[in-house]
């Protein structure tokens, strides 16, 4: 059996705790989609990404965001927020939920996928050398609100900057846990904890069946 699955049809006993159908807001608040499902590790219960429907505009229909990402959005109650633009997006490889069937598929999406989000000691934008973060010498440049020879702003150097990453230090810290999203985060998350076997057992993230 696979690793990771999805709660597909699977329903807890309180809706109002469920996190599915909440919207997701990207960079200048931009609605990215709703959420439509998680993937969680069967072992653990953990969720690793969130899967967002986009509704259409995105030739795809579905990406997924990883769960370390995500934050409570300040202007919509109940919502999330990542940083993230459409058109960043649009630049990750096409996501197939049909790949989680297979450890060694999945496996090969996600390096793939993450990747794009360049977490290494110094940022760069996928495919290309240009540093995204900015060294000391170009941070006595940011008062004035650029980056001294990357021609970007600190304040718009996309969701690579605004995402997590913190644009006034010479290294990225990058969590790798989902703890701290906030309460019906944490809830939500618990509550699939306590019920993962019994997610897996009524096959929920069989695609055969669910199919």
């Amino acid at each position: 059996m696979a690793q990771c699955g999805m709660l597909r049809d699977y329903r807890f006993t309180n809706a109002a705790e469920d996190i599915r159908g909440s919207k997701l807001y990207g960079l200048n608040d931009e609605k990215l989609g709703k959420i439509d499902d998680v993937i969680f590790d069967h072992a653990s219960g953990s969720i690793r990404y969130v899967v967002v429907d986009t509704g259409g505009w995105l030739s795809s229909k579905k990406f997924v965001v990883p769960a370390e990402r995500l934050r409570c959005s300040a202007e919509h109650a109940g919502d999330f927020t990542v940083g993230l633009s459409k058109q960043q997006v649009e630049g990750f490889p096409p996501y197939n939920e049909s790949d989680l069937e297979s450890d060694e598929q999945w496996a090969d999406y996600e390096g793939k996928y993450r990747s794009k989000w360049e977490t290494g000691p110094v940022m760069r934008r996928a495919e290309t050398d240009r540093n995204i973060t900015p060294t000391r010498q170009q941070m006595q440049d940011s008062d004035s609100g650029r980056v001294s020879g990357s021609g970007l702003d600190t304040k718009d150097a996309g969701g690579f900057t605004q995402g997590g990453f913190a644009a006034s230090t010479n290294t990225v810290e990058i969590s790798q846990s989902a703890v701290g999203i906030g309460p019906r985060w944490d809830t939500f998350q618990n509550r699939l904890r306590e019920r993962r076997k019994e997610v897996i057992h009524t096959g929920s993230t069989d695609y055969r069946k669910a199919s």
